[in-house]
């Protein structure tokens, strides 16, 4: 593989890390003029991650080029790291397609198969090996959300009272057609999972060694027809190379390798995103008009209904409005530090709550706690906004002090409200839908913001009408 190379000085001492530019070189190496055999050789020399960035740069026919150059399994080592996998597998004949999606991750073929009509799926399927063709039915047999449709049975395993010597016999032999060997896990003659056996501990161990002495019993799993969602804490508590998949009888199914895992955690952050902006799954680039709007309508239907109330309630104070409007130039940052407070409270709230066992008691001290940051938050920047918008007001509009500073204390005493209670909308809003089993990320982003706006147009003027219109007169009168 290519490597990044130092750039020396005069010296003859290194000054710099130069990074070579993998992109340009592979694609004037593909368009050279060299025989297959040293057009092959070259592009050996490049990470597959390297190739597969290269090619977006190049023209069909020069990938074609390529195809015809890589042998199979590194076209699919290739290809898996390409961001336009369909586009290019797609390019291929059905022969050399069947062939590359062979070499694949299983993980991955179900995840291109998935997506085509049936007729291209099953033509497809029809051309793969029987055993190859029985993992991509036993994938698909689970839900994409489900951990069953992540699963890999590329795994090692051993029968219980298996001898260390005879384990490794056993390793060498499984090891040609799966290479996930960091793991060697422990089954009973039903296939139900006893524990697993760490690589070093197998190698370093004596051959008289019984194999139970070096097997952990106490090893992570998770059944296949888990969500996959469910199981993300778990995943990322342990730093295994794998996790074993078992199915109802506790027999071992298949793994999960670290390479899942970190995509599937990505997938549940992405979605989790995806959610944060009223959306109800992450959108794809090459994802249809008409899906990416049907994702997005209904909530914007739901915030426009909730937006027309918050006018509603607005144009209810139309009389404070018309006899103050200097307080529409304030509305804005009453509104959006109350829904900036609300968003950050929210954030903090889908962290804890991805723990599904937090107790009540926790929950409570949560809202606690999220009530009194607000709280103290509101007092020091209400506290900021009186004084400054007072002297703004005097020095700059002319306003009569007791006036100017009446303004600055609605303006203070709504900004200190409103932050308060976003807090503990944004805390309280999203365990609400936890307890009633709707995913709190869906209470997120524009729905939290436009009811801290309603909570803050009601405050702010309504503030405003008794400070301003009612007592402030009384006081002057």
């Amino acid at each position: 593989m290519q490597t990044m190379t130092m750039k020396k000085n005069l010296s003859g001492g290194t000054t710099a890390m130069q990074q070579p530019d993998y992109e340009r070189e592979i694609v004037s190496v593909i368009r050279s003029t060299l025989t297959p055999k040293l057009l092959q050789e070259r592009l050996h020399e490049y990470h597959e991650k390297d190739i597969a960035e290269a090619m977006d740069v190049l023209h069909r026919d020069e990938r074609h080029k390529l195809y015809s150059i890589l042998d199979t399994q590194t076209l699919a080592d290739v290809l898996e790291y390409s961001q336009q996998r369909d586009l290019y597998l797609e390019e291929l004949n059905i022969r050399r397609r069947v062939a590359v999606l062979s070499d694949f991750d299983v993980t991955s073929a179900v995840e291109y198969l998935r997506q085509l009509d049936k007729g291209q799926r099953d033509t497809l399927i029809d051309l793969m090996e029987d055993d190859l063709k029985k993992e991509i039915a036993l994938s698909c047999s689970f839900d994409k959300d489900e951990i069953g449709s992540r699963m890999t049975t590329n795994y090692i395993s051993v029968s219980e009272g298996t001898g260390v010597r005879q384990a490794m016999k056993e390793l060498v032999r499984q090891a040609a057609e799966n290479d996930n060997i960091s793991t060697i896990y422990v089954l009973d003659e039903d296939g139900v999972l006893v524990g697993a056996v760490d690589l070093k501990d197998l190698i370093i161990a004596r051959e008289n060694t019984p194999l139970e002495e070096i097997t952990t019993t106490s090893y992570p799993y998770v059944y296949a027809s888990q969500l996959i969602e469910d199981c993300v804490n778990l995943l990322r508590d342990y730093s295994e190379d794998s996790i074993p998949v078992l199915d109802e009888n506790n027999r071992l199914t298949g793994v999960l390798t670290s390479q899942d895992m970190v995509e599937m955690v990505d997938d549940i952050m992405g979605d989790d995103y995806a959610k944060f902006g009223g959306l109800s799954s992450e959108e794809d680039l090459r994802e249809p008009l008409k899906k990416s709007i049907s994702k997005r309508l209904p909530w914007l239907i739901v915030l426009l209904a909730l937006g027309m109330v918050v006018s509603g309630t607005v144009s209810l104070f139309e009389f404070v409005v018309v006899q103050l409007p200097l307080l529409v130039s304030f509305q804005s940052l009453v509104l959006d530090m109350a829904g900036n407070v609300g968003t950050q409270s929210l954030a903090v709230t889908i962290r804890v709550l991805m723990d599904e066992k937090l107790p009540l008691k926790q929950k409570l001290f949560l809202v606690s706690k999220e009530a009194r940051i607000g709280l103290l938050n509101g007092i020091i920047l209400g506290a900021l906004s009186f004084v400054c918008i007072g002297i703004y007001l005097v020095l700059f509009k002319g306003q009569a002090p007791l006036t100017a500073f009446s303004t600055s204390l609605c303006v203070g005493i709504s900004l200190l409200t409103a932050m308060m209670l976003s807090s503990i909308a944004g805390t309280v809003i999203p365990i609400l839908l936890k307890k009633l089993k709707i995913d709190p990320a869906v209470a997120s982003g524009p729905l939290i913001t436009t009811l801290n706006d309603l909570v803050a147009v009601v405050t702010y003027y309504g503030l405003a009408w008794i400070l301003l219109l009612n007592l402030l007169p009384r006081l002057t009168g």
